[in-house]
């Protein structure tokens, strides 16, 4: 099936995407070049070259461009998670995935450094994040619930949402904890510390 102007479908969805890709990634360069909060939609657009109208068609606000992929980074999570050992306790499997999300991203470890600190830096965006990390606890709490078995029981989602939910805030700890320390903390102890006093196995 053709569009309107006679171009594939699927060509004007992968130009469409390349659009999205050029837009991230120039805005995020001038998120850390200038500051996200000194950093303008405007200035965004003109740096590619397209009109401040054609961005907000992409884009509503500052906090979509940097928070755009993060309902894909879920999926990620997602699927890392259902990839593993059907066997495997919910807790190991769930630190599991989200060692395997930190590992897909595609940034260096200097870059990912700056933009975590961007994000824990700019109230709007730390809150964005917490909204969509809400959507990460819809994805995540089907294969849990079902590793922790007894389906008939109705407390089984309840425990599956505490699980992910504290999880998903031993991860969030662990992150800060390593941006103030300028990256040089293990995420990885800080998470199993975190873990371990949540579930009562800290010293």
């Amino acid at each position: 099936m053709n569009d309107h102007e006679g171009r594939p479908a699927g060509l004007r969805e992968r130009t469409r995407r390349a659009v999205r890709d050029e837009i991230v990634a120039t805005a995020m360069r001038l998120f850390l070049e200038r500051g996200f909060e000194a950093t303008t939609m405007e200035q965004i657009a003109g740096e590619i070259g397209i009109s401040r109208r054609s961005l907000f068609r992409y884009f509503g606000t500052k906090e979509d461009i940097v928070l755009g992929d993060h309902a894909e980074s879920g999926r990620v999570l997602r699927a890392a998670l259902e990839a593993r050992p059907a066997d495997e306790p919910p807790w190991e499997a769930l630190r599991a995935a989200l060692k395997a999300l930190v590992e897909s991203l595609p940034y260096s470890p200097e870059d990912f450094l700056k933009i975590t600190s961007m994000l824990h830096a700019s109230p709007s965006l730390r809150a964005r994040q917490l909204d969509k990390q809400q959507q990460w606890m819809e994805l995540l709490v089907p294969d849990i619930a079902v590793r922790l078995g007894s389906p008939a029981d109705p407390m089984t989602e309840v425990r599956a949402r505490a699980l992910v939910a504290c999880a998903l805030a031993c991860s969030a700890i662990a992150t800060e904890t390593w941006v103030r320390s300028n990256g040089t903390v293990d995420m990885e102890q800080v998470f199993d510390e975190a873990a371990a006093a949540v579930r009562g196995q800290g010293t």
